[in-house]
């Protein structure tokens, strides 16, 4: 099985405007929402890849029911822990002229529910991968990313950790299996710019040297790379029309794993990982499958 762990989930109200008028009224042309949180873009895509998981984090109030409603609909199982206070935080999203996006606070999440979520990873078994990615709720314990990677780390299950530069270092000594920082968020770990796939490549070995075991690395157009044990491997970028970054990396990480589970060769799992990213970065949402297999056969 594979578990996403989603620690701030949100649903995303995308409202397409004309221009803003400050301080008074703007009227909507039209409007959007999306169940939102980097852990659900991992489960969505991995459906799409035909890969099952279950979904794990934190859901409050009527927002929360709606998420779990959703998964429900298209068939991902969920396992979330339901607050007793609050609820699941909404972004929202004002596209006019100018883009600004405003987030909400989300729940308030104890350390007790800390402790829950780390519960629910004890029985992980080694066939097993568990994806820890995304931001903590505003009102979480401070070290809430590290303690759910350290239960992970426990358990025999691949842990892969997606998170901002800034909270990747201090987690790299549990060893997770694999972590996808983007190149500015690599460039911020390691202090130093990375431009190419060579400073890439350079960069993220630094990184396995403290702990983490593989590091791949996204280049947006530019492609992606991967060093692992074998060496250092690098895929361009498919040419596309730029549509949509939110979930491009989630859409990543989904690839790598549905690629690697399907055939155990780290090549293969960069390839899918590349076509998946680019395929949603092309899309004005998470990627059809179709795209998907169409893109793959460019790399």
């Amino acid at each position: 099985m594979i578990y996403t762990v989603t620690l701030n989930p949100a649903i995303d109200y995308v409202m397409h405007t004309g221009e803003l008028c400050p301080g008074g009224i703007t009227r909507s042309e039209y409007e959007e929402y999306f169940i939102g949180g980097k852990g659900i873009n991992v489960s969505v895509m991995l459906k799409t890849l035909g890969a099952d998981s279950t979904a794990l984090g934190f859901v409050a109030g009527f927002t929360g029911r709606l998420i779990c409603d959703y998964l429900k609909e298209i068939g991902i199982k969920e396992d979330f822990i339901r607050l007793l206070s609050g609820f699941t935080r909404i972004n929202v999203k004002l596209k006019s002229s100018l883009e600004s996006e405003i987030n909400g606070a989300g729940p308030t999440v104890s350390q007790d529910d800390t402790k829950n979520i780390s519960e629910k990873l004890i029985g992980a078994l080694k066939e097993d991968w568990i994806v820890i990615s995304g931001s903590a709720p505003k009102s979480s314990p401070d070290d809430i990313f590290e303690q759910t990677v350290c239960a992970a780390s426990r358990t025999p299950a691949k842990t892969v950790v997606d998170c901002s530069g800034d909270k990747l270092i201090p987690l790299l000594k549990y060893r997770p299996f694999l972590i996808k920082p983007n190149h500015h968020e690599l460039s911020q770990a390691v202090g130093e710019d990375v431009t190419d796939h060579r400073s890439a490549a350079a960069a993220a070995e630094k990184l396995r040297s403290l702990g983490a075991q593989n590091v791949l690395v996204s280049m947006a157009g530019d492609g992606a790379v991967l060093v692992c044990d074998e060496g250092a491997f690098s895929v361009k970028a498919p040419k596309g029309e730029l549509k949509n970054s939110v979930g491009a990396g989630d859409s990543m990480v989904a690839g790598f794993i549905a690629g690697y589970i399907g055939t155990g060769n780290f090549e293969s799992a960069l390839r899918l990982a590349c076509a998946a990213g680019s395929a949603t970065a092309f899309s004005p949402g998470l990627a059809e499958k179709s795209l998907i297999d169409r893109l793959i056969k460019e790399l």
